[in-house]
């Protein structure tokens, strides 16, 4: 593999990283904090949980097991946050964790096997995984934003019948 792999990664990172904070900028203070009903996650909550895995799963990551002991998943589900700043501040500590250790690996660390949960994983299966856990979470924060804000939501892909003026746009440019 090339770094074509870890380059492509960084993107689909930055690009589900940069869906969340359009939802936060969309919100007020208060709708972050939000939540359908006892049993659903707000926004806050949602944000907690991606930095308690990221941290978890990117700190050390070629070391130690993606599951640290000094974490407590049951706690990332209960809202500490008492302020916007405070979930940003959040949210940018786990994605700095993630690309660092990103920014660490070369295309000869790929097919290392390392562990989350005791079970062996080469880098580029754990890469993969989190590829796939974190963009889930992201959907539900742009879901729970689109639900908690106003009339005025922009939306972060092709609004409703807007596609064929967006088609049109995208095949009247240059290849």
């Amino acid at each position: 593999m090339t770094n074509d792999y870890l380059d492509s990664v960084k993107k689909q990172f930055e690009y589900y990283k940069l869906l969340g904070e359009q939802t936060f900028a969309q919100l007020e203070d208060d709708k972050l904090f939000w939540q359908y009903n006892e049993d659903s996650n707000s926004i806050a909550i949602i944000v907690k949980h991606l930095c308690g895995n990221m941290l978890s799963r990117w700190k050390d990551f070629l070391t130690t097991d993606g599951e640290k002991t000094i974490r407590n998943r049951d706690a990332e589900f209960e809202n500490s946050f008492s302020s916007r700043q405070d979930v940003l501040d959040t949210w940018e500590l786990g994605w700095n964790c993630l690309f660092k250790a990103l920014e660490d690996l070369s295309t000869s660390d790929l097919q290392k096997i390392i562990f989350i949960r005791n079970k062996e994983h080469t880098v580029v299966e754990a890469i993969n995984r989190q590829l796939a856990h974190y963009p889930y979470h992201i959907g539900q924060i742009v879901f729970i934003g689109k639900m908690a804000a106003t009339s005025d939501w922009i939306s972060l892909s092709i609004p409703k019948g807007g596609s064929k003026a967006f088609n049109d746009k995208e095949f009247s440019k240059q290849k």
